[in-house]
């Protein structure tokens, strides 16, 4: 997956922060969500690898009561999601608090565009591998030769070319 066709979802009430983020990700597929429920609507349409998470949403946009219960909400729909909660004031609490209930990552405002891009790809690679080992496991178990991991048809086929002349005792 390129960062081309990379969704990255957004979800920031400030529309600065929003037009900041969208450039800062200009080769991404970024979906912006200002709200919760809007939020949710998008994971469930667009179903982003990696999400980018402001703990201070409306209602509640000074707390964090809102981006707390957004990530949970999150987590439960798409586990696999990959959650950097964003927070403003140094506020390690509050991200110790999403990670241990599940975030990926976090990030303190104001928004470094290079590290925080650097987090975000980091999300995305370790996504990528979790579904590559996905894979694998499920058409590894396919594979005639125990512990032989393939996907590929033709090395399949090898696999069973061996299984079947191994056991005889033949001399050439």
């Amino acid at each position: 997956m390129d960062a081309a066709t990379r969704k990255l979802l957004v979800i920031e009430d400030d529309p600065g922060l929003q037009t900041q983020l969208r450039w800062c990700f200009e080769n991404y597929e970024v979906v912006i969500a200002g709200e919760r429920e809007p939020a949710l609507a998008e994971i469930r349409t667009h179903k982003p690898a990696v999400v980018t998470l402001d703990l201070g949403l409306p209602p509640d946009p000074d707390g964090t009561a809102e981006g707390f219960h957004l990530l949970e909400e999150i987590l439960n729909q798409a586990p696999h999601t990959k959650v950097i909660v964003v927070t403003g004031n140094n506020d390690r609490e509050h991200a110790t608090r999403a990670v241990a209930m599940g975030a990926y990552d976090f990030f303190y405002k104001p928004i470094d565009p290079d590290l925080l891009g650097f987090i975000v790809n980091r999300a995305y690679r370790l996504h990528e591998l979790e579904d590559e080992n996905q894979r694998l496991h499920v058409t590894g178990g396919e594979s005639p030769l125990e512990g032989v991991i393939t996907g590929s048809r033709e090395m399949l086929k090898v696999c069973r070319t061996v299984e079947k002349v191994a056991p005889s005792d033949t001399r050439t």
